[in-house]
């Protein structure tokens, strides 16, 4: 498909770097006057030069910000590898015993910075633009007008160009032009930028009883703007902390959702659904180490490998210790919380003695690594997006399991009425085995998930036991759509309040709700529907 656009784009680019490059090119002397001297005439040097956009400009600045310049009486050389090159000849020099280095400070390093992305701007590449006009926005004040002007008169992409025009706004607002400094205060008003709001304020100060900016025609429009701008920022505020909760909740509803099958099947408070969780983590830095060792090219794939992994350790663990002591104590809750409080403390020494008390790491892959940048202050990390879609799979592949296998009907069957289902044919002690399996095994993927967002500890999992009963609670035991409303419900809740009153108050407040919601309701929010004989 042909894309007379970004062709047009490309030469009409090209063309005027071929323009400028040819009627002018960086002169030793300017480059003597950007590298020596004062900072004040070292950054009017700068300016002045990068008004014309030149390719040797722009290594000379990457060189200068590298710190690979220095002068040698008079003369400006550069570091090629273990040589130096003199700028005026191109020849390799000995430097002399007089040759200093060229030091720059925060200040002059800032505007090479952006000098250097602003010579970006003529590049290309799309990327290497947008990334330049990014960099611009985050600090207007320093951006040259003329600059920008001429990348306008040549960008043909749409999100660079509406970005480009902002940022000519942006430069336009110390204008000493009344009428432009209007107009570039209404076109602001488009903009969601945190860098351009702190201009506009700017703009806003007074002293000595005068504000910076003394129309007052321009002010009113700069108050108007900035309404806009905080509405606009506080709406990514509100989407931000939206994802955080429901971040949260994705974590809470994998921890629990094994939970809910064991303690609603078989009434088992499982104090070591945790542990569990922590060995679904040691579980992915054991593979993550496994593909170091013998694939190392291939290291990046690890997680997806650990996945399965994480989910046949835990639940192999968990089907053993349901067949040695929990079938042993069925019918006896207090028991069986004492006797899982003791296998978690078991758990967590024998981890601690295979792989000692320090924290491990698992590296992210870099197809994890960043974030999407939906708004200028709201960046939603890959990790956790990922963990939200891999808890969405994982509620789907369950449910699913549930509602259309011959296990899923049996489970079902158990939970509703065992004795029934047990005179039926049904095999309640493989049944119960398996389900115990199925929900550590779940607590197993919990903690290869959680490996992306923290590191793995021994000690990891304590912290969710609790989190986890409330999900199950709240949301009715043995009902999976309670527990995904209840989970996701906790995790949006528990980060607004956080924001107010702080992480232990909002766990607190929470707690005090779910319980007040439990006197009113003991069976949660979805009841379990059914006929049982059993009292």
């Amino acid at each position: 498909m042909r894309r007379p656009g970004l062709v047009l784009r490309t030469l009409l680019g090209l063309t005027l770097l071929a323009v400028v490059h040819a009627a002018y090119a960086l002169t030793p002397q300017e480059a003597l006057a950007i590298a020596g001297g004062d900072t004040d005439s070292r950054i009017a040097a700068l300016r002045q030069a990068v008004q014309h956009p030149d390719p040797q400009l722009a290594t000379f600045l990457h060189k200068l910000l590298n710190d690979e310049v220095q002068i040698d009486g008079g003369m400006v050389q550069v570091q090629q590898g273990n040589d130096w090159i003199n700028l005026a000849t191109g020849q390799a020099v000995t430097p002399s015993a007089n040759a200093e280095g060229v030091v720059n400070n925060n200040y002059v390093r800032k505007q090479l910075e952006s000098a250097r992305a602003a010579l970006d701007l003529f590049s290309p590449s799309r990327a290497a633009r947008l990334k330049a006009v990014r960099q611009m926005q985050d600090d207007p004040a320093s951006v040259d007008r003329g600059l920008v002007e001429q990348a306008l008169k040549i960008e043909r992409d749409p999100e660079i160009r509406k970005r480009l025009q902002l940022l000519h706004a942006a430069v336009l607002l110390t204008s000493p032009d009344a009428a432009e400094r209007l107009a570039a205060a209404k076109e602001l008003a488009a903009s969601n930028y945190p860098a351009v709001r702190t201009l506009l304020l700017s703009r806003l100060d007074h002293s000595d009883g005068q504000h910076t900016e003394i129309d007052p025609t321009v002010r009113a429009q700069i108050e108007k703007s900035l309404a806009a701008i905080d509405e606009r920022l506080a709406w990514s505020e509100r989407l931000g902390t939206l994802f955080s909760g429901i971040s949260l909740g994705s974590i809470l509803l994998l921890a629990a959702l094994g939970l809910a099958v064991t303690y609603g099947l078989m009434g088992v408070i499982n104090m070591a659904q945790g542990e569990f969780i922590m060995l679904g983590a040691y579980a992915t830095y054991v593979m993550q180490g496994l593909f170091q060792r013998y694939l190392p090219a291939e290291v990046h794939y690890s997680l997806l490998a650990a996945v399965p992994f994480s989910f046949l350790v835990a639940g192999g663990v968990g089907m053993l210790v349901e067949r040695t002591i929990i079938r042993r104590l069925y019918g006896r809750p207090l028991e069986t919380l004492l006797a899982t409080w003791g296998i978690s403390l078991v758990l967590i020494q024998a981890v601690r003695s295979l792989f000692g008390p320090q924290n491990v790491q698992v590296d992210n892959p870099p197809w994890m690594s960043g974030g999407l940048h939906v708004m200028a202050n709201l960046i939603l990390p890959y990790n956790r997006m990922v963990i939200i879609a891999f808890t969405a799979l994982v509620l789907l592949a369950m449910g699913l399991l549930i509602a259309r296998t011959r296990l899923g009907l049996f489970v079902r069957a158990v939970t509703q009425n065992r004795a029934m289902a047990s005179c039926v044919g049904v095999r309640t002690a493989r049944v119960d085995m398996l389900a115990f399996g199925l929900g550590t095994g779940i607590a197993g993927l919990a903690g290869c998930a959680l490996t992306q967002i923290g590191n793995v500890s021994p000690e990891m999992g304590t912290g969710y036991i609790v989190d986890c009963f409330m999900v199950v609670v709240l949301g009715g035991v043995g009902q999976l759509t309670g527990t995904v409303a209840a989970a996701l419900g906790l995790g949006v809740v528990n980060t607004l309040l956080e924001g107010v009153a702080g992480a232990v108050l909002a766990k607190i407040a929470v707690l005090i709700a779910i319980i007040l919601f439990i006197q009113k309701r003991p069976q949660g929010m979805f009841a379990l529907k059914g006929r049982s004989v059993e009292t």
